[in-house]
């Protein structure tokens, strides 16, 4: 881990958390007080500083806004009763970016680095971490090329960053998906797996077109036959089919979802039986008629669990079994968040304690 004395810290003049009710505000609009920045150039990482959150000078000509080369991750700090915070599966998502980094022809970020400039920043400012059931501080850390340089070429420089912002529920309700069988998210062969920020901006046009058909998110599919559930949205997708727990299995065109692996372990714990494999749109088709399904969920970061109360495909519509109803989800819901408020024991030791 990196010592404090490595990093140079710039802290703000005046906190700015007393103009916000941090229990009560819009999912990523509102940032706490400073950043984690690193630079890399010269083939290695250096000049670590965490200063107040500003706006920072940028070329228009700078690499990641003509390559694509930028790739983040997304994790959340919690706060117990008694005001200790911790991180969830922080490590996980440092092998992530790692993982990503590598596609990308992106250096990889150090550990020390990673861990130690995250630590720091969180104990600057803990004052923003919500206290509230739902509440978390939603950390972003990520990575961008930063050459000024137009040409199609791994950048030489880049910069690490480090912001976060306190957050609530990602979406308020249950959400409404339609299965999408003409736009594409990934490939074999592609960045599918890869935290990388074009993969979002891929998905917000088909997204667009769901809603204006009344549904909050689309489903995608396989991109060779449009045949096989991949994705809902920016999470990974679960279904409890009968009594087994299934979900796609991972692949290369599937993000390997932290949160996806704490559900999978905890429906394993629980000893129920988990199907990681492909799932057809017939597949669920039929289940459906066969009143087999009893429930279908998102699950990631920003939206922890996501209950789905229908699916459309085409022009049919599945609705599905009130959410009241979902002893699994439910069940995972409360001892996620138990575990990360330190309610209950933290018996896989997801949790990273900020001393």
């Amino acid at each position: 881990m990196i010592a404090n004395a490595d990093i140079k810290i710039e802290k703000t003049a005046h906190s700015r958390v007393g103009e916000y009710d941090v229990n009560n505000v819009p999912f990523g609009k509102c940032f706490s007080d400073h950043m984690f920045i690193a630079e890399y150039a010269d083939g290695k990482w250096g000049k670590l500083t965490i200063t107040p959150y500003r706006d920072v000078p940028m070329s228009y000509a700078m690499s990641a806004l003509h390559y694509g080369q930028a790739i983040f991750e997304g994790m959340k700090a919690y706060k117990s009763e008694s005001g200790e915070v911790s991180v969830f599966r922080p490590i996980d998502n440092f092998n992530r970016m790692n993982k990503s980094a590598i596609r990308m022809a992106m250096p990889e970020v150090p550990e020390e680095i990673f861990m130690g400039g995250l630590l720091e920043l969180l104990k600057l400012d803990l004052a923003w971490v919500p206290t509230s059931e739902t509440g978390s501080l939603y950390i972003r850390p990520f990575l961008i090329a930063t050459d000024e340089a137009i040409g199609v070429k791994p950048s030489d420089t880049y910069k690490f960053v480090i912001i976060t912002c306190p957050a609530g529920k990602y979406y308020s309700e249950p959400i409404k998906v339609l299965i999408e069988t003409n736009y594409i998210r990934a490939v074999q062969g592609g960045v599918g797996f890869v935290k990388a920020a074009g993969n979002y901006g891929r998905s917000l046009y088909p997204t667009k077109l769901a809603q204006q058909k009344g549904y909050q998110q689309v489903i995608w599919t396989d991109g060779a036959t449009h045949s096989y559930l991949e994705e809902s949205g920016t999470m990974n997708l679960m279904f409890v089919i009968g009594n087994s727990v299934v979900t796609p299995a991972l692949s290369d065109t599937i993000l390997d979802g932290i949160t996806r692996r704490s559900v999978l372990a905890l429906a394993r714990d629980w000893g129920m039986n988990v199907e990681e494999r492909k799932i057809s749109i017939q597949e669920i088709l039929d289940a459906h008629a066969k009143g087999e399904i009893k429930e279908a969920f998102g699950v990631g970061t920003a939206a922890t669990i996501a209950p789905i109360i229908g699916i459309g495909y085409k022009e049919d519509y599945m609705e599905l079994p009130p959410v009241a109803e979902r002893k699994f989800s439910n069940k995972v819901d409360e001892t996620l968040r138990g575990i990360r408020k330190g309610k209950l024991e933290d018996k896989m030791g997801w949790m990273y304690k900020v001393k």
